[in-house]
């Protein structure tokens, strides 16, 4: 990567920038390599020639299986969804290894065939036939379903054992040993203490449920996975290969480049767009930041905040429609609406995030005095249109395909298809049929951990509906709010909040906090079908409608990307930077303080989604007028700085103007907007007056 300055020195950054060449983007291989570097998920043990070609073979075999489903017909249910977890979990062995020291190049033996383990040809062998037994028997399942014989429990028992260690591999401890604990819990019921208590279920009884139902492993998780998300995956792997995310990237260097801190706004913007192909908050930190990381600190942006800047405004990418993270796949299943309407509900949401971390980066570039990009160092929009365009064929056809009411799936393989054609013809981003290849391998490769991950929530969730442990957590979190908020109604100013108000914010901030500390090892998906399973029921008891309370969740779920200690996209860009990656994930938390305010506008104001029961434009003005205020205030609070620097005192009125500004009621925004204007005036008073700036 040596045509991309990714350590410039520290004296670059006072240079004028017209003699500092524009960096150049990185080729999909380098890219990749930045992934496998910065994300574990898709960090490879080294193969050689054999069990190379082999893994290439079954990658590309496991993405060419979803493309033509997804064009001529999906198989039965769970045929479909067996096939797709035996690529998966057999992958997983061959690819990933048994710990630090299997990550070596391996000569082949008799212990090693290709490299490989004994070990690991086996588990790979034992995944195949264990995730195959189901389809193979399923015209039979329906006369011994609650009644397993031996057979079926050595099947279940071996999946159990080969997806747990599967995931281990592919993504840490955490998930594992969470779907550890809730097995035990369905079968220790009756010694857990209080309302956690249940009858409790043999081991036999178990693996029947998680095993041989469409409650478990072969539930809705891996569903959708198999589904809808491997395409969209494939999808924007294309795209960016065939040159749509360098038009992104050139579009936004071009539109915010000359503006005040430029490069940090190119890093938002470009992020945002970036955004509508790809949902991997990792692929689109390390696609745009790149490009943007070294460009922030050329002019004068320290390194960890140059990191969190672009970590930061990545994470939206899971919640910019078109193409979203997982979740919102998982949300059509859970909600039974159509893919549109979580399109149209996620967009006001996602621009205020992305509006919130350009505002602090605004605020920033103008107390310390950054300038934009040069003349020199920006591309020109009309020539950027006039070159690319024909990479954005691909996306305007699956956003109509998606809002002329088909299947997602469907929509993706047209992209998928226009990507392919598109780019065998475009001589300005020509690609060749070995490019179309390692796409359909790089995108089989981010399937692979996201897959076993979705099954093992499987046997969470399924844990969940045997015992029905989510019902009681809902009654005990809402009945120590209702305590907390009679203890704390009193004290509350003005009345702004009534006791069932206060019930419910203390409910929103005990589940937002399980949310990000879930986060901090468990991936955002998974994190996602947890936290839902039980705090669905939770916002259900408090009268929060279905959507609002799946959309809440998601959105601090994705915090866990940029919430320390694990915090992957932060470390991702930290890397690039050469930063301290804790800083830079304290420093991009900070930023996305306007994502973590969104979700309790919604709730209050569920308008602000748009796609709800008894939507009113009145509720929809109010909420994102209060949004986009408080998101200012607060943001100016946080960076010390509006139209003049501030003084502590205008940053403490500014954060209660910003939570006043949130609640959706016409006093409490009124009090709030008031409060703003007195901040945002005093300096033109102080000058008009001849005092010095805060």
């Amino acid at each position: 990567m040596a045509n991309t300055p990714l350590d410039p020195r520290p004296e670059d950054a006072a240079r004028s920038g017209s003699d500092t060449p524009r960096p150049q983007p990185l080729s999909g291989e380098e890219v990749l390599e930045l992934e496998e570097k910065f994300d574990p998920e898709v960090r490879f043990r080294p193969l050689g020639r054999t069990a190379g070609a082999i893994a290439a073979v079954a990658l590309f075999s496991l993405s060419l299986f979803h493309y033509y489903t997804a064009g001529f017909g999906l198989l039965r249910e769970v045929t479909h969804r067996a096939v797709h977890m035996s690529f998966v979990l057999s992958l997983i062995f061959l690819v990933f290894g048994i710990n630090k020291a299997s990550y070596r190049l391996y000569p082949a033996s008799v212990l090693r065939p290709a490299g490989i383990p004994l070990y690991d040809w086996i588990l790979m062998a034992i995944a195949a036939v264990t995730t195959l037994y189901v389809p193979w028997v399923f015209s039979e399942l329906a006369f011994r379903v609650g009644n397993p014989s031996t057979l079926d429990l050595v099947m279940g028992t071996g999946l159990i054992v080969v997806l747990l260690e599967a995931t281990r591999r592919a993504m840490g401890w955490p998930l594992p040993i969470i779907a550890m604990l809730m097995m035990l819990y369905a079968i220790f019921g009756p010694q857990m203490p209080g309302l956690l208590v249940h009858p409790g279920a043999s081991w036999a009884s178990v693996v029947n449920h998680l095993y041989l139902t469409s409650q478990g492993i072969y539930g809705l998780p891996v569903g959708v996975i198999a589904t809808y998300v491997f395409h969209f995956v494939l999808f924007g792997v294309l795209a960016t290969r065939m040159g749509l995310g360098q038009l992104f990237i050139d579009g936004a260097t071009a539109v915010a480049g000359r503006l005040s801190g430029g490069p940090a706004k190119v890093s938002v913007v470009s992020s945002a767009m970036m955004g509508t192909i790809t949902g991997s908050s990792i692929a689109n930190a390390v696609t745009t930041g790149a490009l943007t990381i070294p460009a922030m600190m050329r002019i004068g942006y320290a390194r960890h905040f140059a990191a969190a800047v672009e970590a930061a405004a990545s994470t939206g990418g899971q919640i910019t429609p078109p193409i979203m993270g997982a979740a919102a796949f998982l949300m059509i299943e859970f909600l039974g609406i159509p893919y549109t309407h979580i399109m149209i509900a996620a967009l006001v949401p996602a621009f205020m995030h992305f509006f919130g971390v350009l505002m602090q980066v605004h605020f920033e570039a103008k107390r310390r005095g950054l300038r934009g990009l040069t003349r020199e160092e920006m591309p020109q929009i009309w020539k950027v249109l006039r070159r690319d365009w024909p990479t954005l064929i691909p996306l305007f056809v699956l956003v109509g395909i998606l809002l002329n009411g088909n299947t997602p799936y469907l929509a993706a393989f047209w992209g998928i298809t226009l990507c392919v054609g598109v780019g065998l013809v475009n001589p300005r981003n020509r690609i060749t049929i070995a490019d179309v290849f390692a796409a359909f391998v790089t995108g089989a490769k981010y399937a692979l951990a996201v897959g076993a991950a979705a099954a093992t929530v499987g046997i969470i969730i399924g844990v969940f509906t045997l015992t029905g442990v989510s019902f009681k957590v809902a009654y005990i979190v809402t009945q120590t709010a209702s305590d907390w908020a009679g203890a704390m109604i009193s004290i509350v100013p003005f009345g702004l909040l009534s006791i069932e108000g206060l019930t419910l914010f203390l409910t929103l901030m005990l589940t937002a906090v399980v949310c990000i500390v879930m986060g901090t090892g468990v991936p955002t998906t998974a994190n996602y079908l947890i936290m839902v399973t039980v705090a669905a029921p939770i916002l259900a008891l408090l009268g929060v409608q279905d959507i609002v309370a799946h959309f809440f969740v998601f959105y601090y779920g994705i915090l866990a990307d940029i919430t320390p200690p694990v915090a992957l996209a932060a470390y991702a860009t930290a890397g690039i930077a050469n930063a301290n990656p804790f800083s830079a994930g304290l420093t991009a938390f900070r930023l996305s303080m306007g994502k973590a305010l969104v979700p309790f506008v919604f709730v209050f104001s569920p308008s602000m989604l748009i796609m709800v029961n008894n939507f009113s434009w009145a509720e929809f003005a109010l909420a994102v007028y209060g949004c986009i205020l408080g998101i200012t205030a607060l943001s100016a609070a946080f960076s010390a700085y509006m139209t003049d620097r501030l003084f502590r005192w205008e940053r403490a009125v500014l954060a209660v103007a910003a939570f006043l500004l949130i609640a959706p009621e016409v006093f409490t925004t009124l009090l709030g907007s008031a409060l703003f204007v007195l901040v945002w005036l005093r300096p033109v008073v102080w000058r008009k007056h001849g005092g010095v700036p805060g």
